[in-house]
């Protein structure tokens, strides 16, 4: 999810702890466990800081190691114990229980987006995306700010929130089936179809989907129910020979391939070099695909310019790359 409803997830899972007797209790408690579940809310989402080295290194680790079972364990440790440091009278056990939970709630709504986490980490890898809720869902995140709200005008915390996470909770299932009918639509329609990716919109009834079957692509919208398919693409492997060889070992073509599950490849030749693109086919937009992966090899194989990341235009891409 996006930052602002992973805060008012924080805020929301502190007033839900006021049904823990402890901590509805100890006023003192109450406040250090509203710290610790803003805090923890957000806290997976650390790896945003690697933006500043470069795209390839986030690409590789957003939603990573941060989101991993190792890491969910030492978050809701580390901020429960800070938090305590500084009120060491209260109830270490119940900070601790509400914090972790704020934590793995995080990497728990993470995984129903399109970007998915690797929250099995250590023991699995897998890239883990099931593509249902959007990253920013106006419904989600505006029943929390109703209940914000009426928590600031008296209502009480514990059942009020309990109300909205009940009814949050048959939204994800709402969801869960519109997508389940998509991907049986597409099934029926591609008998030899391999893989569906669905990448819901702020629209509640307008989906982007990615297609693979045995030997093609297929890129389209569903709205309303109805599948519209816009591209498609012939599957075509990697090819084995030393130019693309140089250009899957560059650190940014080798990000995106280490995220991407549906993409395609072109190559170009200009005056001097070769340029190699991998386009990722889940996110088209306005006739475009923002998600890429470029690089530029010179006529002895080496690589003078490459770039990954979301770019809107062949202008803005350009003035990433070296050679223009």
């Amino acid at each position: 999810m996006d930052t602002g409803t992973h805060i008012v997830m924080g805020i929301a899972l502190g007033g839900l702890a006021t049904l823990d007797p402890v901590v509805q209790s100890d006023p003192t408690l109450f406040h250090a466990v509203m710290a610790g579940t803003i805090i923890g809310s957000n806290a997976p989402d650390l790896d945003t800081v690697l933006k500043l080295r470069n795209n390839a290194i986030y690409i590789r680790n957003h939603r990573g190691i941060t989101h991993s079972i190792p890491a969910v364990i030492f978050f809701g440790v580390a901020i429960s114990s800070l938090i305590h440091a500084f009120v060491p009278d209260v109830s270490f056990f119940h900070l601790w229980a509400w914090t972790f939970a704020a934590v793995i709630i995080h990497v728990f709504v993470d995984l129903f987006n399109a970007y998915g986490t690797q929250a099995f980490r250590p023991f699995r890898n897998k890239w883990i995306a099931h593509g249902f809720i959007n990253t920013f869902d106006a419904y989600i995140f505006n029943l929390h700010i109703i209940g914000i709200i009426t928590w600031i005008l008296g209502a009480n915390p514990g059942p009020t929130w309990l109300i909205i996470y009940s009814i949050i909770a048959l939204y994800y299932v709402k969801r869960y089936l519109d997508k389940r009918e998509i991907v049986k639509k597409i099934k029926d329609y591609f008998p030899n179809t391999e893989n569906v990716t669905t990448s819901p919109t702020m629209k509640q009834n307008f989906w982007r989907v990615a297609i693979t079957t045995k030997d093609k692509f297929y890129v389209g919208i569903v709205e309303n129910g109805h599948i519209q398919i816009i591209d498609e693409f012939h599957k075509r492997p990697i090819p084995k020979n030393p130019m693309m060889d140089i250009a899957v070992l560059d650190q940014n073509i080798a990000a995106f391939l280490s995220f991407s599950p549906v993409y395609r490849w072109e190559v170009a030749e200009y005056d001097g070099y070769t340029e190699v693109r991998f386009i990722d086919l889940r996110y088209r937009s306005k006739d475009y695909y923002p998600f890429v992966a470029v690089v530029q090899i010179d006529a002895n194989n080496n690589i003078i310019s490459s770039y990954t990341g979301w770019i809107h235009s062949e202008n803005k891409l350009k003035r990433k790359l070296i050679i223009t």
